[in-house]
């Protein structure tokens, strides 16, 4: 049995725990391509107006898969770990995938309010008819794999942190900044400009004892996307950053409110800012000037 997964949006999340986590299953992973051209036209040409860019960009990924697969895996994400939500438009993906494709979905919702991940997984290795130790191993392998990852990104950091060229820190979702095509090679273009670009989710932060609100400098968000970006900025801070560039999806509800905030913890710091907006119609001539007025200002 062959599960597609789309290479967009929530993908992003956590790469390489899916992929994984079938294939310790037994299962064939056949990924989307990476975004090109005819895949957004294909979102872009299916969803309403209001759609943020990013998930236009899902959407003509979930069609590419469509008839290529026995199964699309499309899970639900409500709430992480702290018990923050998502971006509120991951809760109907599932929903909306079933109308827009024949391919039979795989879904199973991931709220970890109500149960913690270990259990949901559980209930989705059942649905592929895998008996409890099959599951448990894949479980295992896929958290280890995870974790792994995550020790070569750590490290992948402090290697960028010693450069001796001017630091960037790009700030977005990981959907903003690993697609390159829907970011139109920001970190590629900041590269050839002569400055080392840092990816905000990239920034490991230490492990703090729990701390109750009211006694926090961090904002309260109910966002898993807001606590984590401002959290991983706070840490930012303490290397010699010399800027920030936020980039965002068009129409992107949680950006707008996140935004503001990003851009006080700079101004606070007088570090220069600069917040980018992209969609299907952002041309890589008008980004190209913007990049370099900007790099102009730090010298």
């Amino acid at each position: 049995m062959i599960i597609g997964i789309p290479k967009a949006l929530i993908y992003w999340k956590r790469t390489h725990f899916w992929e994984e986590f079938f294939k310790s299953l037994g299962f064939e992973v056949l990924f989307s391509p990476v975004t090109n051209r005819e895949i957004v036209e294909m979102g872009v040409r299916i969803a309403d107006p209001e759609t943020c860019f990013a998930t236009k960009v899902y959407w003509g990924h979930l069609l590419w898969l469509d008839g290529k697969c026995d199964l699309i895996f499309v899970p639900r994400l409500k709430a992480n770990n702290e018990k923050l939500e998502y971006c509120p438009k991951f809760f109907a993906l599932p929903d909306l995938a079933k109308i827009l494709v024949k391919t039979p979905i795989l879904t199973e919702t991931f709220d970890e309010r109500k149960e913690k991940i270990k259990k949901t997984l559980v209930k989705l290795g059942k649905k592929l008819n895998k008996n409890s130790k099959e599951i448990q191993k894949a479980i295992t392998d896929a958290f280890l794999n995870e974790e792994k990852e995550k020790q070569k990104q750590k490290q992948r950091f402090f290697k960028k942190i010693l450069s001796k060229k001017p630091k960037i820190v790009l700030i977005s979702h990981p959907y903003n900044l690993y697609d390159v095509y829907v970011n139109l090679r920001t970190k590629e273009k900041l590269e050839r400009l002569g400055t080392q670009p840092l990816l905000i989710n990239e920034v490991p932060v230490p492990i703090k004892k729990e701390i109750k609100p009211e006694q926090s400098d961090i904002i309260d968000f109910h966002w898993e996307f807001g606590k984590e970006i401002i959290e991983k900025i706070q840490e930012i801070f303490k290397y010699d950053i010399m800027g920030g560039i936020e980039i965002s999806s068009f129409q992107c509800g949680c950006d707008g409110v996140i935004k503001e905030f990003v851009e006080q913890e700079f101004k606070k710091k007088k570090i220069p800012f600069l917040y980018i907006i992209l969609d299907e119609h952002t041309g890589e001539a008008g980004l190209q000037t913007r990049l370099e007025a900007f790099i102009d200002t730090l010298h």
